[in-house]
């Protein structure tokens, strides 16, 4: 995959530093490498789409991974004669840490002067890339792969505990925080500085939702070309898309067939699991646009197949376990000789598209309730002797419990972790090794610094980070690179998330319709059966499967068994989800179980 790694502060044996750090960071062995060192730097990039590249002039390095588009027409021109790294270097003695503000699309990229002993550091809004750092004495060590990053000497390997916890809390580690103790990772729209020895970290872009008044008509013309010109930039030769027949990756498919003018090529994955299975909205979609539509049904022995995959591709441990159906859906697509797709991924984060924001919008109204009427007729009735557990009371009671948490902790109401008393999951020695406040911390700081008052958009604020740049970005962007595919994302281009932050909040979601404005200003584009058709996701069927198929079973026990060794979960508790997960209760363990395996594994083959 590309990316790029580096370092400013005295160190020998550069070139075999450079090495060291590339060989950690799992840099495609068919990608070139440019690199460049000195007495006080190195600066390397691995490029095997050839968006990853170097820069060095007059005693600057730069380093840039991603597809920048300049806003400056001057470094626009530098981008396109000479390259975009060279743009960020002359844009960086031009316009220094205003830079960032003139780029737009996926970007992560790293200027050093190592005369001034200066740096920064900067990663995209989106997070659509990553990079990460540490600062240790007198070096700054960075690069877009943890791995690299703890390869340099002046740094270790000691796995942070709170890391774990987050790990089995989100299934994935979310940024500022990495699985070591001393790196982070910058996060979407932040800068890093280093200048007279200290760094600083600051945001040079906020979501900015301030509503813009307009009519309906006005705002849907200008919703359909911002679409059209997303599309098209981010078509390229050999390009297919993903087609899951779920409103986003139909609307990318139909946008990108109009704009062609021709059938799209699109790649579907399916499940022969009940309650799984989406292919007949995918195939809706496909004949609607009159695509060449590639379908492939995952099997249980795929999953066997794409667990060491996942396990040596991520850079830190991942737990999401639809990289299984994108890694495969990816893989159809590069065998058919495409080298580019397009995914959907990001409506729902800006439009308004998950379930939860019309949920969390029964239980906001009830807190403006009158006080006398919630505590003197509401809740007695729920608490009434003899009934308060029984349905309806009993569902009364949940929503009531639920409703006394407040936002963003509210929605993690149903976390696997909320489920249980802590001290039953985690061993005695580890439990105090980690402080679940720190976890909660981290969502109330995300939901606060919104650019909005309103919880809904506070909400969405919200998942751009953790659903978006933690989990759902790093899943699909990796899981295409191992499969040798260069993904774009048209919905999250810098124009279409400026236009739907500023839409009116009952745009998003009215009343319990969902992505009220999106499907309305789409209705002659969208299939009426995937406008209504619910939320699905894609899923997989691990938890049923991995009791059915041995192989796959096997790989579950095995891997559950060593983890015990660790001393970081129970025993006792690893044998409870086993046990449950053979009963009627196989997916929701199973999901559990998926993310403590898929933990092991890691640990495992990257030598912890």
């Amino acid at each position: 995959m590309d990316g790029i790694f580096g370092w400013l502060g005295d160190h020998g044996a550069h070139q075999e530093l450079i090495r060291q750090m590339g060989t950690a960071a799992n840099l495609s062995p068919e990608a070139l490498l440019h690199a460049h060192s000195s007495q006080m730097l190195g600066v390397a990039a691995c490029s095997r789409f050839g968006k990853a590249e170097i820069h060095v002039e007059n005693g600057l390095a730069a380093t840039l991974t991603g597809r920048p588009r300049f806003l400056d027409e001057g470094l626009a021109f530098i981008a396109r004669d000479r390259t975009p790294a060279v743009a960020v270097a002359h844009g960086w003695l031009r316009f220094g840490e205003q830079l960032p503000t003139l780029m737009e699309g996926n970007f992560a990229f790293a200027v050093i002067e190592p005369l001034k002993k200066k740096a920064c550091l900067v990663l995209d809004r989106t997070g659509a890339e990553r990079l990460c750092y540490a600062h240790h004495h007198d070096h700054l060590i960075f690069g877009t792969s943890v791995q690299a990053v703890a390869a340099h000497p002046a740094l270790d390997r000691h796995i942070d505990p709170q890391a774990i916890y987050d790990y089995l809390y989100f299934h994935t580690i979310p940024a500022p925080r990495t699985l070591y103790r001393r790196i982070h990772k910058l996060l979407p729209g932040q800068m890093l500085t280093l200048s007279n020895g200290r760094i600083q970290t600051r945001f040079y872009w906020h979501a900015d939702y301030t509503p813009v008044e307009a009519d309906f008509a006005t705002h849907r013309a200008r919703f359909r070309s911002t679409l059209d010109q997303a599309v098209r930039d981010a078509d390229a030769p050999a390009t297919a898309a993903f087609l899951s027949g779920g409103t986003d990756s139909s609307t990318v498919v139909g946008a990108l067939t109009a704009a062609r003018g021709q059938p799209v090529d699109t790649f579907s994955i399916g499940f022969d699991a009940a309650g799984f299975d989406e292919m007949e909205y995918a195939r809706c979609a496909a004949e609607r646009y009159g695509c060449r539509a590639n379908e492939y049904y995952l099997k249980p022995a795929d999953i066997v197949t794409a667990i060491p995959v996942i396990a040596s591709e991520y850079d830190e441990p991942f737990g999401n376990n639809s990289a299984v159906p994108t890694y495969f859906c990816a893989q159809r697509a590069r065998e058919a000789g495409f080298e580019h797709m397009l995914a959907g991924d990001g409506g729902d984060e800006i439009f308004g598209g998950n379930a939860r924001y019309a949920k969390q919008r029964l239980f906001e109204n009830y807190a403006r309730l009158p006080a006398l009427l919630r505590r003197g007729v509401i809740e007695p009735i729920a608490r009434l002797p003899g009934l308060s557990g029984h349905f309806p009371l009993s569902k009364l009671n949940s929503y009531l419990s639920q409703a006394r948490v407040g936002l963003p902790l509210r929605l993690e109401s149903y976390n696997f972790l909320h489920r249980t008393p802590l001290e039953q999951i985690f061993a005695p020695g580890f439990i105090h090794a980690f402080d679940p406040a720190v976890t909660d911390q981290a969502l109330t700081e995300v939901y606060a610094r919104t650019a909005s008052p309103h919880y809904l958009n506070r909400m969405m604020h919200l998942d751009l980070k953790f659903t978006l740049a933690d989990n759902d970005l790093r899943k699909v962007g990796s899981m295409t690179e191992a499969a040798g595919i260069e993904v774009h994302y048209p919905l999250l281009d810098d124009r279409m998330m400026a236009f739907a932050h500023h839409l009116p909040v009952d745009y998003k979601v009215r009343g319990q319709k969902l992505r009220w404005f999106f499907k309305a200003a789409l209705d002659d584009l969208l299939p009426e059966k995937i406008i209504q058709k619910r939320k699905h996701g894609f899923g997989l069927p691990f938890g049923v499967w991995s009791t059915q198929y041995a192989p796959l079973g096997e790989i579950v026990g095995d891997s559950l068994s060593d983890f015990k060794k660790r001393g970081w979960i129970q025993p006792a508790y690893l044998d409870h989800m086993l046990a449950m997960q053979r009963g009627p209760h196989a997916s929701y363990y199973g999901v559990m179980i998926w993310v403590t395996m898929m933990l092991e594994r890691w640990l495992q083959a990257n030598g912890h």
